[in-house]
């Protein structure tokens, strides 16, 4: 099973994969911006987002699925992805390769999203880093809002804003429940429970 917890930066993925992970110690947290940290040092030319790097969302399908398969544990994955185009890619790879996916997307409204990032220390030990860090979110808000508009009728769309991190949790994992998703032999595959 890979739960992928979607919605703008500053919705609460992370969060949210943390309780996630208290509550189901025998998760696994995977974060797809290592893989693009990875492709931004060895790939050719500039890249401003690595999502737009190909390679970067078959490897990151691969990972997720290869994970899950050797350890044997559901994974969870705090990552936005509202680029349709990169989100369906991402996801029909996975399905490909026999593994259930359960998408999370944090909603959020514009304003409570701004007030947080604007709030948060993304890189403290940088200053003007951390500026560019926050920048490039906030630049990002409107798209990222426009895409709970654009998802598949399957998601499990959440209010973030409404909801404590623990409410939060209780009903990603009600929905793990529903879709058979409880016994350890169904979480890496098809047909669990």
């Amino acid at each position: 099973m890979i739960v992928w917890i979607n919605g703008a930066f500053g919705a609460g993925k992370t969060t949210l994969a943390e309780k996630l992970h208290d509550r189901l110690p025998d998760v696994l947290a995977f974060d797809p911006e290592y893989v693009g940290f990875l492709l931004r040092q060895w790939a050719p030319g500039p890249v401003a987002d690595f999502q737009d790097i190909p390679l970067w969302r078959k490897l990151t399908a691969e990972f997720a699925v290869g994970l899950c398969r050797e350890y044997q544990r559901p994974l969870v994955v705090p990552m936005t992805l509202v680029n349709t185009d990169y989100r369906d890619e991402i996801f029909d790879l996975v399905s490909q390769a026999g593994m259930d996916l359960l998408h999370v997307f944090l909603d959020v409204p514009r304003d409570e999203l701004r007030r947080r990032i604007e709030g948060q220390v993304l890189v403290p030990d940088d200053p003007d880093r951390d500026a560019r860090t926050r920048e490039f979110r906030l630049g990002n808000i409107t798209r990222c809002v426009a895409a709970s508009s654009e998802l598949p009728s399957e998601t499990l769309v959440l209010r973030g804003d409404l909801l404590t991190p623990g409410q939060l949790a209780d009903q990603v994992l009600e929905a793990i429940t529903t879709r058979g998703w409880h016994e350890p032999a169904g979480l890496c595959g098809r047909g669990g429970g």
